[in-house]
């Protein structure tokens, strides 16, 4: 078995059908085929089972698919290292970001490709367990996430250095007077506001630092609404709707017309922020000078 044989296998287990991988292979159906089934009598194994032009994988299949993904990671991550060893910084740079930390990429982007107009960058955002899901199958070099990182695979996996941390603030209606002159508000007089929660089926952490906070001051929140959209929770704030309690950092990124920050004046409660890759995976140099140029903020 060889290398070539487990992109045809990887492409048929993805495809779902050999005339699908073999266009998608840009080959003829015929040789492909013939590959599967060297490949199975190699093995000994059937690695796929028939229902008519549909192919499911088999158990033993699933086995090869899992362990030809890491084989191939590999190859191309010590093909890329071999590669940079004469080079300099330069080509595509995949990143993801949770949405409350886009505001800290554009200043980082700017200097960086000022310093490296050579490097290109990708960027995708999501939810932690949406970008554990890119950093495992390589869609993404690293995440710039809020802490902990919430992803479905254990944090043995990652590695991870911390930025600064980002304080909490109140983001109210503009019209509504809470806070005065003073641009700030006290815990307790957040106790009987309307608040909006960012939060989602799978990732809980910022909000119950919001919750355990409002708790260590002696008061359940008054929660109406839970949203995983920092956008639209902000619509609603706009709306006046309600209230929420967010990291500094993520309201660079909105227009602040229509909408009010307060400082809270009674506690530092603060959102931790850090930057996490595969712990087994080779970083290229682009992706290593990136993270050195949050180093300063350390």
């Amino acid at each position: 078995m060889d290398i070539r044989q487990l992109r045809y296998f990887l492409a048929i287990a993805k495809e779902g059908q050999i005339t699908r991988a073999a266009k998608a292979l840009n080959m003829e159906q015929p040789p492909l085929s013939r590959q599967l089934k060297l490949m199975e009598e190699e093995l000994g194994v059937a690695l796929f089972e028939r229902n008519g032009k549909q192919m499911r994988l088999t158990e033993a299949g699933a086995i090869l698919q899992q362990k030809a993904q890491s084989i191939l990671h590999q190859l191309d991550e010590t093909m890329t290292e071999i590669r940079e060893v004469d080079q300099g910084i330069r080509g595509a740079l995949s990143i993801g970001s949770v949405f409350s930390c886009v505001s800290l990429l554009p200043d980082k982007i700017k200097a960086f490709r000022e310093r490296y107009p050579g490097v290109t960058f990708k960027i995708l955002e999501g939810d932690h367990f949406t970008l554990g899901e890119y950093l495992q199958t390589r869609n993404i070099e690293l995440v710039v996430t809020r802490l902990p990182f919430e992803s479905a695979y254990p944090m043995e996996q990652y590695e991870l250095i911390h930025l600064p941390s980002d304080p909490f603030v109140v983001v109210l209606p503009c019209e509504w007077e809470l806070g005065g002159e003073q641009n700030a508000i006290s815990m307790r007089q957040i106790k009987d506001v309307p608040l909006m929660a960012l939060k989602s089926d799978r990732t809980v952490g910022l909000n119950e630092k919001v919750v355990n906070e409002c708790r260590r001051f002696g008061f359940e929140p008054a929660i109406i609404c839970e949203c995983s959209s920092v956008a639209i929770i902000l619509a609603l704030v706009v709306a006046g709707i309600g209230a929420t309690i967010m990291p500094r950092s993520v309201m660079d990124s909105f227009p602040l017309a229509q909408i009010k920050l307060l400082e809270i004046a009674d506690t530092s409660f603060q959102s931790e922020v850090g930057i996490a890759w595969l712990r087994n995976r080779h970083l290229s140099k682009s992706a290593r000078a990136f993270i050195e140029t949050f180093s300063a903020e350390r």
